[in-house]
């Protein structure tokens, strides 16, 4: 059994998707054309938010965020940006990659997300934003994260990548701080069929300035008032993720159906389970063990596939050489000991019962 069979989930739209593929090529226009424009009107309805913006992918919806700030006054090179040390590594490149520095902050051991009370000790009169993490599909604890900001006078800017469609207090993701930056790589929870991403927020102004940064920087054609990049979302990739927006809801649904058989019935005394904060839409199921090795191995053996997300945490990674002898002693304790169990929207039941009787038998 694949971790995730991207065939299988793609297939279940594939009549629908080669439909929009087809009125896209026959319309014979192919960038920022009207497929984007619908998406991004349908996007920030889904999420509840004035504004969304198509762009090339997470990472420069993140990076996009930042700039426009740089652009507003908001952010200059130098300044520091909180960011959980357990994260994927987009979160802390978009950081630096516009020239602020990321304040690693350890995550809670239960939930793997940015630990909200050890925040505090780490601000700055640098320090000018918080990124929070919805690692795995788990919402941050955005009540205490809020609460500081404002003490602080700090931008929230979210990082949604994988957890589309989550709660926080009945309120969406993407409209819980002042932006949000979301992926739609494929194996997402609303995956493209190919990279792109989109920003959200309710600030016009910020999102006016990011429209333009997405495109040369232009405001209008030959008309450049930013010095921009190349980052839109394509034609044919919104309109794919129209077709497959109407199914989010119900997808995460069948994966909250795996994760709570999950969380009821694996039973096995050297496995910890997640602890679950927030309505997760489970973008991951990451268990812990001490003996993962053996235990990824025993799976494979037997059909499953099990992943590692992440083992090597950002600050041991030689892109950030200048972190490698930085301690961050939860962080790297997760990094050895998580394992992903499969689960997706294509998931039944049985599959999730044979892999759960496998755990509890090892």
């Amino acid at each position: 059994m694949l971790f995730l069979d991207l065939k299988k989930v793609n297939m279940q739209y594939k009549n629908a998707i080669l439909k929009v593929v087809e009125k896209v090529i026959d319309k014979g226009w192919y960038i920022l054309g009207e497929e984007v424009g619908k998406f991004e009107e349908e996007f920030a309805k889904y999420c509840d938010t004035k504004y969304a913006i198509g762009v090339g992918s997470g990472l420069d919806a993140l990076k996009l965020i930042i700039r426009g700030y740089k652009e507003l006054g908001v952010f200059k090179e130098g300044d520091d940006i909180i960011v959980p040390a357990n994260t994927y590594i987009a979160s802390i490149l978009a950081i630096s990659e516009e020239g602020l520095n990321p304040l690693l902050i350890e995550p809670r051991i239960d939930t793997y997300l940015i630990d909200p009370d050890k925040i505090e000790e780490k601000i700055t009169p640098k320090t000018k934003a918080i990124m929070a993490v919805h690692l795995y599909g788990q919402v941050c604890e955005m009540g205490k994260i809020h609460k500081i900001a404002k003490k602080y006078n700090l931008k929230i800017i979210e990082d949604s990548a994988q957890a589309h469609g989550a709660y926080y207090k009945n309120k969406k993701v993407g409209n819980l701080g002042d932006a949000s930056g979301f992926s739609f790589y494929p194996a997402k929870n609303l995956g493209a069929l190919g990279d792109g991403g989109a920003v959200t927020t309710n600030d016009e102004r910020l999102a006016e300035v990011i429209k333009a940064l997405r495109n040369y920087g232009s405001d209008k054609k030959y008309h450049y008032i930013y010095k921009g990049y190349n980052s839109r979302l394509d034609e044919i990739q919104a309109a794919m993720l129209r077709v497959k927006l109407k199914y989010l809801d119900k997808e995460n649904k069948k994966r909250k159906e795996i994760a709570k058989y999950y969380l009821e019935n694996i039973k096995n005394e050297k496995i910890v389970l997640p602890k679950i904060v927030t309505d997760s839409v489970w973008h991951l199921f990451v268990i812990r063990t001490k003996e993962r090795g053996k235990l990824q191995k025993y799976l494979a053996e037997n059909n499953i596939q099990a992943l590692i997300h992440y083992p090597i945490p950002p600050h041991k990674q030689k892109a950030y050489k200048e972190w490698n002898s930085l301690s961050f002693p939860i962080t790297e304790k997760l990094s050895n000991e998580i394992l992903s169990l499969p689960i997706s929207g294509i998931m039944s039941l049985e599959e999730a019962k044979r892999i759960t009787d496998l755990i509890n038998k090892v």
